[in-house]
C-alpha cells in the first residue's frame, strides 16, 4: 500500500486541490467510466450528480436516489466525496428544495457507500475522500491500495484520500 502526505492550501472544491489533482490525474488514467455523485464543480467523471441544481451536473437528485436507477456493476470506478460530517450535510443542503431531511446519523454515508459497492465492477476502483480513511472497508470487499493525507495548516482537518479495489461482488 501507498501512503503519501503532501501539504496543500484547502478549497471547497476538492479535486482544484494540487496534489489531489495529481492523484485523480494518475487514478483515472487507465479506467474510463467514472461516476461522481457529489460532483459539486470541477468534477473529472463522465457521469456526475449533485443535489444543488445550479451545479454544473449531468444529474440533480438525492446521492441514493441516484445511485439506486443505476444498474448492478455498471461502473468501472467511482469518486466518493460527500459531505464530510453531520454538520456539513445541513450547510450544504438545507437550502436545496429537493433535499431529504437529515438526522444526523451516519446511514447517510453507509447507504451509498454500499450502493457505490453494488454498481461497481469487480476491479473497479472507488476513491473516498474525507476527514477519515474508512473508504469502502473491506467488509464491503474493497482492497485498500493508496492513501493521500493532504494536511492543509492551522486548525483546518487534513483531507484525506483512500483509492480502493473492489475484489469480490
Amino acid at each position: 500500500m501507498q501512503i503519501e502526505r503532501i501539504w496543500a492550501m484547502p478549497n471547497k472544491w476538492t479535486f482544484l486541490i494540487k496534489p489531489i489533482a495529481n492523484l485523480l490525474q494518475e487514478e483515472m488514467a487507465t479506467h474510463h467510466l467514472w461516476v461522481d455523485l457529489f460532483a459539486g464543480e470541477n468534477s473529472p467523471a463522465a457521469i456526475t450528480n449533485d443535489l444543488r441544481p445550479e451545479m454544473p451536473t449531468e444529474y440533480h437528485l438525492p446521492a441514493l436516489t441516484f445511485l439506486r436507477m443505476i444498474k448492478d456493476e455498471s461502473f468501472d470506478d467511482v469518486l466518493y466525496d460527500p459531505p464530510y460530517s453531520p454538520r456539513q450535510v445541513k450547510e450544504c443542503y438545507d437550502d436545496v428544495d429537493n433535499a431529504p431531511s437529515f438526522d444526523g446519523r451516519s446511514t447517510f454515508w453507509s447507504d451509498t457507500l454500499t450502493e457505490c459497492t453494488r454498481i461497481l465492477k469487480p476491479g473497479g476502483k472507488l476513491i473516498c475522500f474525507g476527514w477519515n480513511s474508512m473508504g469502502g472497508t473491506m467488509s464491503r470487499g474493497f482492497e485498500l491500495k493508496r492513501i493521500l493525507l493532504v494536511p492543509h495548516g492551522g486548525r483546518h482537518n487534513d483531507t484525506i484520500v483512500t483509492v480502493e479495489l473492489k475484489t469480490t461482488k
